[in-house]
């Protein structure tokens, strides 16, 4: 007679108990801590400024150029960092740590488009400039964020686009990295759960300095686009975006009315693509 064995499986561990939601703060409650990392550019100055105006702590992680055109507020400690770079990033979060054990929330804003150029005229390393700016930054950031957001319970929210579900011409590098963002935004999602939710906004075009090429990489006085208006035309809404179109749905990501929701892309972007 054979001995057979049994393997033993232990039940799951008990939900931690859900507080109740405030429907009058859809954001994360006052208190929180909140880094943005690109917090320089238009929609993270926007998100800043609307965290400090709710009680949040806020820190900003940006490039030292930019913080210098655009200064984070007094109320919001900063931290200098070029997000390509891992070095740069693990020094900026070793410095973060002194002053915070944990985060409750991270958005992560960083990233930039290139310049029309058909895929079969782009050069390697244009490829991998914007590879690197959209994704790599992304990847650092969160590989550097998840042990201070596990600490706390708390979100990440990462930035994708729509054309990184359908394309345009010209676009190629940008498309792809905004679609790894994506794929990065539901792995992080089941390896982090249940601990850290992380999502990503995927928005339209937004009338910022990033339509002409991004906060850090053109002057604050560069001309407007000439291929807008078709763009607006198209739109349900009829307008472009505005930063705070933007920042109400972040704050609803990062906050408790938002904790059912994890591994989603938010588009905004008035209607004009829903796919």
């Amino acid at each position: 007679m054979t001995a057979t064995s049994t393997t033993t499986i232990d039940p799951p561990a008990p939900p931690t108990p859900l507080s109740a939601i405030d429907f009058a703060r859809l954001g994360p409650p006052a208190g929180s801590r909140l880094l943005v990392a690109g917090g320089c550019g238009g929609i993270g100055r926007g998100l800043v400024a609307a965290a400090l105006d709710t009680g949040l702590e806020v820190a900003v992680m940006d490039l030292a150029a930019t913080a210098e055109r655009h200064q984070p507020p007094s109320g919001a400690a900063f931290y200098p960092l070029d997000a390509t770079d891992e070095d740069s990033v693990q020094a900026a979060f070793a410095s973060l740590t002194e002053r915070w054990d944990g985060i409750d929330a991270v958005v992560n804003l960083i990233g930039y488009a290139n310049a029309a150029i058909p895929l079969t005229e782009l050069t390697a390393d244009g490829w991998d400039d914007v590879l690197n700016g959209n994704v790599r930054s992304a990847f650092f950031v969160a590989k550097s964020a998840m042990p201070l957001l596990r600490a706390r319970r708390g979100a990440m929210v990462l930035t994708s686009s729509g054309l990184g579900f359908r394309g345009m011409a010209g676009y190629g590098p940008y498309t792809a990295s905004k679609a790894a963002v994506v794929g990065m935004t539901k792995t992080l999602a089941y390896e982090n759960a249940p601990d850290v939710r992380v999502n990503a906004i995927a928005p339209g075009a937004v009338d910022t300095a990033f339509l002409v090429g991004g906060t850090g990489r053109v002057e604050d006085d560069a001309p407007q686009r000439s291929d807008l208006a078709p763009l607006i035309k198209a739109n349900p809404m009829r307008r472009l975006g505005v930063v705070d179109d933007i920042v109400g749905p972040i704050l609803f990501l990062c906050g408790p009315a938002g904790r059912w929701l994890s591994g989603q892309t938010l588009h905004l972007n008035g209607g004009g693509f829903t796919p």
